[in-house]
């Protein structure tokens, strides 16, 4: 539930009012999937109930997280307009909040209020999961040495890179 508080926490009550009447609560079925690795997004989604499962193909469709009720997913790709870089599928039968991606650019564009308030909340949740992101890789590389480089690598390396910063520059004969 923690996730949809950051951005619930940002907005106003007027914000979120619009957020329900644009938004539609839609049932999902186990194993349906909400957004496509690559394919483009056209909604935002705010998990109420059920659980969904996040894969990526670069590491052959395994499971890199499940999210739990107050998810929100969808949002990389509305901020940065890219495709999305996993698939999100829900895991059990679930219920969404889906704001189609027309109506809230179109709100962002006519309501300046909105937009700074919804922005930095998008900013805060990103955030957030980023931080949470490094800390369990953290925890990981702490269970495991395989892939942290030792002290004496990160020296050596620094060295190396010391060197290229120091080394004159090479003139074109």
């Amino acid at each position: 539930m923690e996730k949809v508080l950051y951005i619930l926490g940002e907005l106003s009550d007027s914000d979120v009012d619009w957020l329900v009447q644009v938004g539609k609560k839609t049932p999902v079925n186990a194993g349906a999937t909400l957004i496509q690795e690559g394919c483009p997004v056209d909604t935002l989604y705010v998990l109420l109930e059920g659980a969904l499962v996040v894969t990526i193909s670069a590491l052959e469709g395994r499971q890199i997280a499940q999210l739990a009720c107050g998810e929100v997913v969808g949002e990389m790709s509305f901020v940065d307009a890219y495709p999305p870089s996993a698939t999100v599928r829900t895991l059990d039968d679930s219920l969404v909040l889906a704001i189609p991606r027309s109506a809230l650019t179109e709100k962002l564009q006519s309501d300046e209020g909105f937009g700074c308030r919804f922005y930095r909340a998008l900013a805060v949740l990103l955030s957030r999961r980023l931080r949470g992101t490094v800390q369990q890789l953290s925890e990981q590389n702490q269970a495991s040495d395989s892939g942290v480089m030792s002290a004496e690598q990160v020296s050596i390396a620094q060295t190396r890179f010391e060197r290229l910063i120091s080394e004159p520059e090479f003139v074109e004969t």
